[in-house]
């Protein structure tokens, strides 16, 4: 379907591949280097991404997920050559806590669907990953070096990807405007701060989220870790305290 996609152009090597027609508006990036190209995410598999990277790129992809949540890894069918973070393997293999029901329910929420679309067809992908990822590993893509940053709290395998020359941060679920979910059980909150804290003595120049507006600027790390701060200070960093709105974000505990 031609129009579920819309692609954006951040430079000559670094697209966008954003799916706004369903309520999370996921985001995922292309980044091509000289030898091959990096596809951080690859969306929520209903419609084919593969069809819109190799527009894009003639070089081999690899696909890496930010963390392993079917809205991240749907279009990992196409790419063999994938990553994972070693702290979700299980969810690749069988084992991720939430039913095939519940996962199909939030696929088909406020949801655009392409016609003829049976949505009790969706499944979430499981595989091997051909490497496995830990905290200040590199992916060299050619002229290109992408560093993964291991930042728990959504999920316990959750990675940012740092690319320190051009000063751009791929975030994922960590951070984008919207409410940050953290009241799964999988989730943890302490986690969540120690990473904000993580990423907030990086030099970021851009930030790029997984999800909502891409309107969004490196000080807002800033923000997010203080008000963590403050929640841990209040005793409220912890499941179950509700949700706090900060006005162009807000988090789920």
């Amino acid at each position: 379907m031609n129009d579920w996609f819309t692609i954006d152009k951040i430079d000559e090597e670094t697209y966008i591949i954003s799916e706004y027609r369903h309520w999370e508006e996921t985001h995922c990036y292309l980044l091509n280097g000289s030898s091959r190209s990096l596809l951080i995410d690859t969306g929520l598999g209903i419609c084919n991404i593969y069809d819109e990277v190799i527009k894009l790129t003639d070089k081999p992809v690899t696909a890496v997920a930010t963390h392993i949540h079917w809205d991240h890894i749907g279009g990992h069918k196409y790419f063999p050559d994938f990553y994972a973070h070693g702290e979700e393997l299980d969810w690749l293999n069988g084992k991720f806590p939430l039913s095939k029901k519940m996962i199909q329910d939030m696929v088909a929420d406020r949801c655009d669907l392409p016609p003829n679309y049976d949505v009790s067809s969706y499944t979430m992908f499981q595989g091997m990953p051909a490497r496995i990822l830990k905290d200040k590993d590199s992916i060299d893509i050619g002229g290109r070096v992408i560093e993964i940053l291991h930042t728990p709290g959504h999920s316990p395998g959750h990675m940012c990807f740092w690319e320190k020359d051009k000063g751009y941060l791929f975030t994922g679920d960590l951070v984008y405007k919207d409410t940050l979910f953290a009241y799964y059980p999988s989730t943890n909150p302490a986690a969540y701060l120690d990473s904000l804290e993580k990423i907030a003595v990086l030099s970021a120049g851009r930030v790029f989220p997984a999800h909502h507006s891409l309107e969004i600027k490196p000080e807002i790390i800033i923000r997010m870790r203080d008000a963590f701060r403050n929640l841990k200070a209040g005793g409220k960093l912890c499941h179950g305290s509700g949700t706090f709105d900060y006005g162009d974000w807000a988090v789920w505990l």
